[in-house]
């Protein structure tokens, strides 16, 4: 499974970042290019340490059981549902979003895996920082194919 921590599977990422366009549209849901962005970006608030979103009642009951989903080698279902906290409905700047997200890969790499908050995720709870470097990398790679990169 790849990871965000190494320096091949960031470039990748950013790579295909740059083939976004800001009338790219999504093959499901209902969120625009630059919505995509910032909802990737207000999820890395959260392993970078920016934010702390409280455990949610089902989390607490199921999260633990349902965690491999995050990191594993199958993708993410299409229309999942999402942490309160970063659903983005309102309009953003196509390229500040893009900008903020690859510094944001970028600061992954500088920082490494042993800066990664030992906040629990809201959903999943406590994530090594294998499994969060995997679950970034698969929540990223998950939202570019939405938009067909």
């Amino acid at each position: 499974m790849k990871s965000i921590f190494e320096p091949r599977h960031a470039a990748e990422v950013t790579e295909r970042l740059d083939q976004l366009r800001e009338d790219s549209t999504p093959q499901w849901g209902t969120m625009r290019v630059s919505q995509m962005l910032a909802h990737c970006s207000a999820f890395h608030d959260i392993p970078l340490g920016n934010t702390f979103p409280p455990r949610g009642l089902l989390g607490r009951l199921v999260g633990r059981l349902a965690k491999p989903m995050f990191y594993n080698e199958k993708p993410l279902p299409h229309n999942m549902s999402t942490i309160p906290t970063i659903v983005i409905d309102d309009d953003r700047v196509f390229i500040a979003e893009k900008e903020k997200l690859k510094q944001q890969i970028n600061t992954f790499q500088v920082n490494g895996p042993d800066q990664c908050s030992q906040h629990p995720h809201p959903f999943f709870g406590k994530l090594t920082t294998e499994q969060w470097g995997k679950g970034i990398y698969k929540h990223l790679d998950h939202h570019l194919k939405q938009f067909g990169i």
